[in-house]
């Protein structure tokens, strides 16, 4: 039997799942399990519950890769699971092509396009990482964290002299109490 598994990552993406639900019926899926959860997340239960229930002659279709696993080795320990078990992966739109796991091509074909995208994936995480470094370094876009109490010392001073108890300005300015004494600690006015 035929089953297929569709997902995305937020329930915002109901258009995305249904097209995935629609193209894996059209290739002849009898059943297809959906959720919605992150290709990251540690569990992933109607995949797991789909993968468990798989008998030997059924075949796991899936649209893209990347709705069934999150990198190559995973994705090797999903095939060498359910080859074990005598169940095929299909997965519909593999770089353009659709892949089969029944066939010695199509394993082949796995394998490597599952290769490169493994590397693409780290070549784009690589210069996204950049980007962030090198904006960080630029304050305009990066500024970093807007002062709190520290920032409001001259105030916190101000209304301590004035006879204001710590908590309440505390809640006057909006910073908690132990940030109050903090800022008071460094004036050399006596806390107590």
């Amino acid at each position: 039997m035929n089953f297929g598994y569709a997902r995305t990552s937020t329930t915002d993406q109901v258009a995305g799942l249904d097209d995935q639900v629609t193209a894996l019926e059209k290739a002849g899926c009898k059943r297809v399990y959906k959720e919605h959860v992150s290709g990251a997340a540690s569990r992933r239960e109607r995949l797991e519950r789909l993968v468990e229930g798989l008998e030997a002659g059924d075949t796991l279709t899936v649209t893209k890769m990347d709705r069934l696993a999150r990198n190559v080795r995973q994705l090797l320990e999903i095939v060498e699971d359910l080859e074990g078990r005598g169940v095929a992966l299909r997965i519909l739109d593999f770089n353009g092509d659709t892949v089969d796991t029944k066939t010695s091509t199509g394993k082949l074909m796995l394998t490597m396009f599952g290769a490169f995208a493994e590397f693409e994936r780290s070549v784009v995480l690589e210069r996204q990482r950049i980007g962030i470094d090198a904006a960080k370094g630029d304050k305009t876009k990066y500024p970093g964290r807007k002062p709190t109490a520290m920032g409001k010392r001259d105030k916190i001073v101000k209304l301590d002299a004035e006879g204001m108890t710590r908590t309440a300005i505390a809640k006057e300015l909006g910073v908690s109490e132990r940030s109050v004494y903090r800022a008071l600690q460094g004036t050399g006015e006596p806390i107590g």
